[in-house]
């Protein structure tokens, strides 16, 4: 029983042993790793520190970027705004230019056919002369369509943008540059002159 005893105790106290082993190890791992962080904590202290300086500053690059690319874009838009602004008036400046054109072709028709009128003033019950007003009304409505308008001449005052004046005249009565006869009806179409009046100007 002695001999039990003493094996007993034996193991207690190889266990007690192995034990303080384990603790002492477990001490020294826990220790190692404190240490192993701690160094690693002084290694990357500074580090957020620089790589938020560094977030900022690719911040701010990309924001300048984005800004010079924003202003390219709004550049971009306002030429190519001013661009078809200008495209589309051009276009309506040649159209209106070939109609103008157009029109000038057909204006030796209507002064030869408001002669054969002033011709036929006397005639009454004429099928030739309302044949002739027929065409006339016709032709004033299609040039009125395309927005032509004769230009008012006689006692009107002389203008250079819309009158060509091919004589003059001195009369007391009659104030300055005033037109006293058309020998050629003008038109405008569309703010633009076709044709000059042909006028005679008083003064």
């Amino acid at each position: 029983m002695k001999k039990d005893k003493n094996n007993i105790e034996t193991k207690d106290e190889v266990n007690l042993n192995e034990e303080s082993e384990v603790a002492a190890d477990t001490e020294i791992a826990e220790n190692e790793i404190g240490d192993t962080e701690a160094e690693a904590q002084a290694e990357t202290g500074n580090q957020p520190d620089s790589q938020i300086e560094e977030l900022k500053a690719k911040l701010e690059e990309k924001t300048r970027l984005c800004d010079e690319y924003m202003n390219a874009i709004q550049r971009n838009l306002a030429e190519f705004d001013n661009y078809k602004k200008r495209t589309i008036k051009e276009k309506e400046a040649l159209s209106l230019d070939a109609a103008i054109d157009t029109v000038k072709a057909f204006l030796p028709v209507v002064d030869n056919l408001e002669r054969a009128l002033k011709a036929a003033e006397n005639m009454e019950d004429n099928p030739l002369k309302e044949g002739v007003e027929l065409v006339m009304r016709q032709l004033k409505d299609c040039l009125s369509s395309l927005g032509v308008e004769a230009i008012e001449a006689v006692n009107n005052n002389f203008d250079p943008e819309l009158h060509n004046a091919v004589m003059h005249i001195t009369d007391d009565n009659i104030g300055e540059n005033i037109i006293v006869e058309e020998f050629q009806k003008g038109y405008i179409m569309k703010g633009k002159v076709v044709r000059h009046s042909m006028v005679k100007v008083a003064n």
